[in-house]
């Protein structure tokens, strides 16, 4: 059994977390994986799929955990949302928490809800108090309940508040300084809003607290290409192309290895060519061991 929970620097995360890098699992992969085992770190799982007591998907995952780590990505919370976290909700993904007992719980910096509407989609917050307020107390009683440190995903945006008052970086920083969460650093999502907002990739990941680094994303993305106004979108259907690797290699020198998902949610390749970007990525985080190691050495 995995602990029941995990340090922001994932000390407390199996050594396959640590040392391999993981995948989305997705239901057109679930015989492949039972049938031949690959050689993988972990697979993370997006909690609102996985909520029901019974069913294909809970049979596959309960089989597919017995021989793998699993992390748990929730995407339904609405950790920013102005309205009080769904109790009933939350309660259903703390059973499979409790079911699932993963290595890894996180969950977004966006919301997702308005009254008793529920958007498909992790919509911004504006940086300021009184969201800050709001997005600890929510991050508070997610943690009560789930009694378990959980990690906070940094968003991909595609427009800002206008009476935001600190930039992201500075919120992330409060936000775990308040709440004791750790981040999910999601590097295409850096990628994504630097290009959009006209930033800095790399300026944005020296602004990250190390010690509060617990996981790394990595994606696709696609570039809409609008005459005005060109954005790139956090589609998950793509390779991750060159631009995010290099910044993932940066992330790599200046906060260290932490475990890391190869995240693809449309247009889904062959396994095999997932786990050509999860071995990419290893090779990438042995480099960066190898090279910490050296400096201790000199």
């Amino acid at each position: 059994m995995l602990s029941s929970s995990t340090s922001s620097q994932g000390a407390s995360a199996p050594s396959s977390l640590t040392q391999k890098t993981g995948v989305s699992l997705k239901p057109s992969y679930y015989n492949e994986i039972l049938n031949n085992r690959p050689e993988l770190g972990f697979f993370e799982i997006h909690a609102e799929n996985y909520l029901s007591q019974g069913g294909p998907a809970r049979h596959f995952l309960q089989h597919i955990r017995a021989h793998y780590a699993v992390t748990i990505h929730g995407v339904g919370l609405s950790i920013g949302g102005e309205t009080p976290l769904d109790t009933a909700h939350l309660k259903r993904v703390a059973q499979l928490v409790h079911d699932v007992q993963p290595a890894i719980f996180s969950e977004h910096l966006a919301w997702s809800t308005h009254d008793n509407a529920f958007m498909n989609d992790l919509l911004p917050v504006a940086y300021d108090q009184a969201t800050l307020n709001r997005v600890c107390e929510h991050i508070d009683q997610l943690q009560s309940t789930l009694k378990r440190q959980v990690l906070i995903e940094n968003p991909s945006t595609y427009f800002e508040f206008q009476h935001s008052d600190r930039s992201e970086t500075d919120f992330i920083r409060e936000m775990i300084k308040r709440t004791g969460c750790g981040l999910l650093l999601d590097i295409n999502n850096i990628e994504v809003s630097c290009f959009n907002h006209g930033g800095n990739p790399y300026e944005y990941i020296n602004a990250c607290s190390a010690e509060t680094v617990g996981q790394f994303h990595l994606a696709g993305h696609t570039l809409d290409n609008n005459p005005i106004v060109p954005l790139k979108i956090d589609s998950h259907d793509q390779p991750i192309c060159h631009n995010v690797w290099d910044l993932y290699q940066h992330a790599l020198t200046t906060i260290g290895d932490r475990p890391t998902l190869i995240e693809r949610d449309g247009n889904l390749p062959a396994l095999t060519e997932l786990l050509a970007e999860a071995q990419y990525a290893d090779t990438l985080r042995a480099i960066a061991r190898r090279e910490k190691r050296d400096e201790y050495v000199l």
